[in-house]
C-alpha cells in the first residue's frame, strides 16, 4: 500500500525542519501544512513548559518525539513506521482522524518526569500508555518496543472500530506487543503472558469465552485483568495460527451493531457447535505452548 512518509527530524529549540520527498499519500493522510502547524504548536507548548530541546520525526499519521539523539529517534521510529504500515495493511481500514504524538523517552527518569509535565500526572506503568484525551502515546523506550506496538494498536482500533469491546481492543494490543512478520503479515508470538495464563488454566480460573466477551471496561480491567488480557491474547493467537483472525476482525467489525460483544461472530468464525468443548480444547492447546 502507498504510504505517506514525511521523514524529518529537528530540535524543537529553533531548528528548521527538513523533509524528504514523500511517497504518494494514502487516503486520510495529513498534509505538510497540517504537520507544520502541529509541530509549531508543539514547539510553543514545549517552550512554555520548559521542556527544552526535543527531536521530532514524522511517521504519518504520527509525530514521534524523543529526548535522545536524532539517530536514536530515527532507529526507534522504525518500529512506529513498521507497525503503522503493517497494521493498516492487515487490519485497519480507517486511520486516526487527527495527528497523534508519540513520545519516546530514553530512560525511566525522563519518562516519569516528562509524563508528569505533559500529562498532568505521574504514569501508572513503567512501560508506556496511550492517553486519548491528550492525543498522545507516552513510552519509556528503554524497556523495548513491545509496549509501543501494543499502544499503537489502540488509536487504530478507536478509529476503525470505535465500539470494540475491551477484550478485542486489549487482545489485539497484547497479541502484537511481541510480534514479527510471516509472509509479509504481522503475527503475534508467544510472550510473557503465557505463564500466568497456564497457571490460571491449571487452577481452573479461566472463565468461558461468552463471559470474557461480555465484560465491560470496569470488569475487564478489574481484579482479574491479568487473566483477561492473557485469555484475550491467546484466543486471538489461536485464531491467528488457524488463519482466521483477520476474517474474524472484519466480520465482527461489520456485525458490531447486532453483535456488540463479538461472541456470535466468534462462534461462527470458529465453526464450533459446542463452545464448552472448544474451551477445553483451547486450554489444552494453550497448555502446550512455550515461551521463550
Amino acid at each position: 500500500m502507498a504510504t505517506m512518509r514525511l521523514l524529518l527530524f529537528a530540535a524543537l529549540a529553533g531548528c528548521s525542519t527538513t523533509v524528504a520527498d514523500p511517497a504518494p499519500a494514502r487516503q486520510g493522510a495529513f498534509t505538510r501544512a497540517e504537520y507544520d502547524a502541529h509541530i509549531k504548536a508543539l514547539k510553543a507548548r514545549f517552550a512554555k513548559l520548559g521542556l527544552g530541546s526535543l527531536n521530532v520525526r514524522i511517521e504519518d499519521p504520527f509525530v514521534v518525539i524523543g529526548n535522545g539523539t536524532p539517530e536514536q529517534l530515527q532507529r526507534n521510529s522504525g518500529t512506529v513506521r513498521w507497525a503503522a504500515d503493517i497494521l493498516e495493511q492487515d487490519f485497519f481500514a480507517r486511520r486516526p482522524s487527527k495527528i497523534l504524538d508519540i513520545y519516546l523517552f530514553v530512560d525511566a527518569v525522563s519518562y516519569e518526569r516528562s509524563v508528569g509535565v505533559l500529562h498532568g500526572e505521574a504514569p501508572d506503568t513503567p512501560y508506556g500508555f496511550y492517553a486519548p484525551s491528550d492525543g498522545a502515546l507516552y513510552m519509556n523506550i528503554a524497556t523495548g518496543g513491545g509496549t509501543l506496538v501494543h499502544e499503537i494498536v489502540h488509536p487504530y482500533v478507536q478509529a476503525d472500530f470505535p465500539s470494540a469491546p475491551p477484550w478485542l481492543n486489549e487482545g489485539l494490543g497484547s497479541l502484537f506487543e511481541q510480534s514479527a512478520e510471516r509472509d509479509g503479515r504481522i503475527i503475534g508470538l508467544t510472550n510473557w503472558r503465557l505463564a500466568g495464563l497456564q497457571r490460571s488454566i491449571k487452577d481452573a480460573e479461566v472463565g468461558s469465552f461468552k463471559k470474557l466477551t461480555s465484560l465491560d471496561g470496569a470488569a475487564f480491567y478489574g481484579d482479574n485483568s491479568g487473566t483477561n488480557y492473557a485469555q484475550s491474547r491467546y484466543l486471538l493467537y489461536y485464531m491467528q495460527e488457524r488463519g482466521i483472525l483477520r476474517d474474524f476482525y472484519r466480520a465482527f467489525r461489520g456485525a458490531r451493531t447486532k453483535d456488540p460483544t463479538g461472541y456470535a461472530t466468534l462462534v461462527g468464525t470458529l465453526g464450533e457447535k459446542d463452545m464448552a468443548d472448544f474451551h477445553k480444547r483451547w486450554q489444552q492447546y494453550v497448555a502446550k505452548l512455550r515461551f521463550p
